[in-house]
């Protein structure tokens, strides 16, 4: 076992996070393991109570553990990276961790376009548009809402059920020829409302992430979404090369 040096010029609670995030990275702590009290920590270390609380502090804060009042403090669930320099897909996300993905249509019209959705999809108001909303599951896991606004005239016959047995880029492609040529994304954190609470299967007290979408087939604007995602879930990165 790993050992604290108290002779490093590391601080002593940044060398015990080094030592769970290892743990937890090379399967010693799995998913939904409990950690070691307190107490535990601070006898295994020999290092003081307020040097473990700093740790687990900050371990919370990178979503590397969550605590349970009364229970416990736990190993998070991965969290799903996503890289912000592609085309992002959910389906094949899931498919390339090792997850089953699934998709719930909760609602699905034609509608035609208000002033703000005409504004988003830069075209004329009242011109049609589906509509439809899905929850997006891995393993059966609720993940994310989106709710998305596709033009009607670029994609007849789209329907509820096809939403449900494949996947939206798919019917795109291989029924339509459609091709993506730019996707815009912006993310912000938000306040979990009580009806995504609901579907997303968490209390309203956990941050969501909020994305929107616009992809585009040359000039032309053939999708926006908004996505409410869990903040506990997922986590988007962006690399940056010279």
């Amino acid at each position: 076992m790993k050992t604290i040096d108290k002779n490093s010029r590391l601080p002593l609670y940044y060398q015990l996070m080094d030592l769970l995030i290892e743990q937890i990275e090379n399967g010693e702590l799995k998913q939904g393991d409990k950690l070691l009290s307190e107490r535990e920590l601070c006898e295994q270390y020999d290092i003081s109570r307020s040097t473990v609380r700093l740790a687990i502090q900050e371990l919370e804060r990178e979503g590397y553990i969550y605590k349970q009042h009364g229970i416990g403090t736990f190993v998070s669930n991965e969290k799903f990276k996503q890289d912000l320099l592609r085309f992002y897909s959910f389906t094949e996300e899931m498919k390339k961790i090792g997850k089953v993905p699934l998709s719930k249509v909760i609602d699905f019209e034609i509608i035609h376009c208000d002033n703000r959705i005409a504004r988003k999809m830069n075209t004329n108001m009242g011109e049609k548009m589906y509509k439809f909303r899905r929850l997006r599951l891995a393993n059966n896991e609720p993940m994310m809402i989106e709710t998305s606004y596709v033009p009607f005239d670029r994609f007849p016959g789209i329907t509820g059920d096809d939403l449900e047995n494949q996947a939206m880029y798919d019917i795109f492609i291989h029924k339509f020829n459609a091709s993506f040529t730019m996707a815009e994304e912006t993310f912000k954190p938000v306040v979990t409302n009580e009806e995504e609470a609901a579907y997303l299967q968490i209390d309203t007290s956990v941050p969501s992430l909020m994305i929107e979408r616009t992809t585009y087939e040359e000039d032309h604007i053939i999708e926006y979404t908004v996505g409410i995602a869990r903040g506990d879930r997922f986590k988007y990165r962006v690399i940056l090369k010279k």
